[in-house]
């Protein structure tokens, strides 16, 4: 048992390595997560909301999160870093919240969530455009910044159009 867990460990040590000595490795692993989790919701989204706002939002989430993912991906493959191949254990706990949930208690939930993570990510992009040291993740960072503000705007109309309390 304890061989085993060492062994594991040990392979999971020159990936962690990798992508902790880059500059800027923080913004690269929550950039992928946060990329995933909008695309898992997104899919979520068009599978259980019977809003067509809701679900076009979705549809969006899951069309513009994967280009952005594949392009960080590319990104990152170029200075052999490693990035996480789903979202972060708070990102998997909304969704599974999110899951159970229906109608318009699940459009509520989905929206408000929504615009607290385009909050939070446009904060963390406008901070990585600024002041990052890894120039490909500040350039990423730019150019990715007016479609999160884009989707904040569009999920802010979606809310006020519901009736749904976001501040």
């Amino acid at each position: 048992m304890k061989l085993n867990a060492l062994i594991i460990g040990l392979f999971a040590l020159p990936v962690m390595a990798a992508a902790a000595d880059a500059p800027d490795a923080s913004f690269y692993k929550k950039a992928a997560e946060g990329g995933l989790a909008e695309v898992q919701m997104g899919q979520l989204a068009q599978e259980k909301s019977n809003n067509a706002a809701v679900k076009d939002f979705g549809a969006m989430m899951v069309k513009d999160h994967s280009a952005a993912n594949d392009k960080l991906k590319s990104i990152a493959a170029t200075k052999n870093i490693s990035l996480p191949t789903s979202p972060s254990v708070g990102e998997m706990a909304s969704k599974e919240k999110l899951k159970v949930l229906s109608g318009e208690t699940f459009d509520s939930s989905y929206i408000k969530g929504m615009v607290k993570d385009h909050e939070e990510d446009i904060k963390e992009f406008q901070q990585e455009a600024k002041n990052g040291q890894d120039p490909d993740a500040k350039a990423f960072a730019a150019a990715t910044l007016p479609t999160l503000q884009q989707h904040l705007k569009k999920i802010r109309a979606i809310a006020t159009a519901n009736n749904v309390s976001v501040d």
